[in-house]
């Protein structure tokens, strides 16, 4: 049964969507009692509902069709992995009643919900990320309304129903998980952020600002542009490979999927033949001009081109029949900023690469292109120097620096790193955005401090300015 039926035009928007919270705080008033085991029973339920796979596999189809974006397979895969990989992240963690003990401080830390949450989704992930966010809110024993992308709002409506069929099958509340009904309209969208206790805002930066003016404390992502270095230093066919594997995912619908290739020259020409020998095709410059003419028909990205098959790609850019047996397109570039193109987020298969004299023209190409789009989010490595590693972390104004690694397997949490798993990035001020973190269960908690007494914890004047007093005097 679906959730939400499409209202009558004279339905009154503010209505709808206080019946919508009004339902979600009675939802949340009969779960305040779940203990932990029964809100992790709850987050496991909504983690089966999509990591099933025949539903995982439905919803993927139903993606693909309803947005044109990606592909059946790769986005089976994404919404297993994810699931998955959060509901170990989320049954690892404490969010009910005393979650943290420090006898030594004299505080105990109570875990509340912080209420109802707003969730704006995008057509990327227009089942993965709705589920994402459920999860980590019901982890914390809130209510979420989603609002979805109108791109994707026939997935994200079915996906709700599943969710909430799990909830019933355990005797959990059904309106703990609730979406805005169709027609999507950024009014109703609007009201339902004014009504909500806490937003999160994945999507376009639009969504983000909107977010953040609605008076209503809100948590928002930036935007991706990965730039990956290759130093003379790496191994160029593993870097190569898992450059390939994570540019061509999903048709490079993530915004970790990287944008940008900074090769230094002592190892370039080998590095472009290990992208070759990984399915990268080396257009040449005619051929450039062709794809940008293509991709960017009139300044915007072309929404028939963005996230298609790599053959669907090549054809449309009018690449050569031997250019469609590939996996990816690379493109050199010289320059970065709006009149560069190729230097920003594309989401297409289509992988922009740089030359830099050596590894510090390298940090700074990546910089550069960082400044142009997609600061604070993301840059990567491929490197066999761990100082270099460390120089890069010191100098890249990001959240996440990955080392040796696919982006896209990794910037949202990995079975092989310590980032924990989401479909939603922060990317501190540097982005626009509020938290430095993969977006995770705390963000949906508030925190009591039970506070006592402990032995004074005092030190004398001379311990904290000694020092001063010494150097510059009374």
């Amino acid at each position: 049964m679906t959730v939400a039926m499409k209202p009558p035009v004279e339905t009154n928007v503010k209505a709808v969507v206080d019946d919508l919270v009004r339902r979600a705080r009675a939802a949340m008033m009969t779960f305040a009692t779940a203990d932990q085991a029964r809100t992790d029973e709850a987050v496991t339920a909504l983690a089966w509902s999509l990591y099933k796979p025949e539903h995982a596999k439905e919803l993927a189809t139903l993606a693909v069709a309803d947005t044109k974006l990606g592909n059946v397979p790769d986005k089976i895969i994404k919404k297993q992995r994810k699931t998955f990989g959060t509901l170990r992240d989320l049954l690892r963690v404490k969010s009910v009643g005393i979650v943290e003990e420090l006898p030594e401080r004299g505080i105990v830390k109570y875990a509340k919900p912080v209420g109802v949450v707003a969730a704006i989704t995008p057509s990327t992930n227009p089942g993965a990320t709705p589920v994402n966010k459920a999860m980590m809110a019901v982890k914390g024993r809130n209510a979420i309304i989603i609002a979805a992308s109108p791109a994707g709002l026939n997935t994200t409506q079915r996906t709700i129903d599943l969710m909430r069929a799990e909830l019933k099958k355990i005797g959990a509340p059904e309106d703990l998980v609730q979406i805005l009904p169709p027609p999507a309209s950024k009014d109703m969208t609007q009201a339902l952020m004014q009504a909500a206790d806490l937003i999160v805002a994945t999507g376009s930066q639009d969504n983000v600002r909107r977010a953040y003016m609605s008076g209503t404390p809100a948590i928002g992502v930036g935007t991706g542009n990965v730039a990956v270095i290759v130093d003379e230093t790496a191994d160029l066919d593993d870097a190569a490979r898992k450059i390939c594997a994570s540019k061509i995912f999903d048709n490079s619908t993530s915004c970790s999927s990287e944008n940008s290739v900074i090769v230094v020259d002592a190892v370039y020409d080998r590095a472009i033949a290990a992208l070759e020998r990984a399915g990268g095709y080396r257009a040449s410059a005619v051929e450039k001009g062709g794809i940008e003419r293509a991709l960017w028909p009139d300044g915007k990205l072309s929404r028939t081109l963005i996230a298609r098959d790599a053959d669907v790609l090549a054809r449309g850019c009018g690449l050569p029949a031997a250019a469609e047996s590939k996996k990816f397109f690379m493109v050199e570039e010289e320059g970065v900023g709006r009149e560069y193109p190729f230097s920003s987020e594309k989401l297409a298969l289509v992988l922009t690469v740089y030359h830099a004299k050596d590894f510090d023209a390298a940090i700074a190409r990546a910089n550069q292109i960082l400044t142009h789009q997609g600061r604070g989010h993301s840059v990567g490595l491929h490197t066999t120097d761990m100082n270099r590693a460390r120089k890069l972390a010191e100098a890249a104004d990001v959240v996440r620096v990955l080392i040796n690694q696919a982006h896209t397997f990794g910037n949202g949490g990995s079975f092989e790193n310590g980032l924990t798993f989401t479909l939603s990035m922060g990317c501190g001020t540097w982005g626009g955005n509020s938290i430095t973190d993969n977006l995770n269960y705390a963000n949906f908690l508030n925190i009591t401090h039970l506070v006592t007494t402990i032995p004074e914890d005092k030190p004398s004047e001379e311990a904290l300015f000694g020092s001063y007093w010494k150097k510059y005097g009374k």
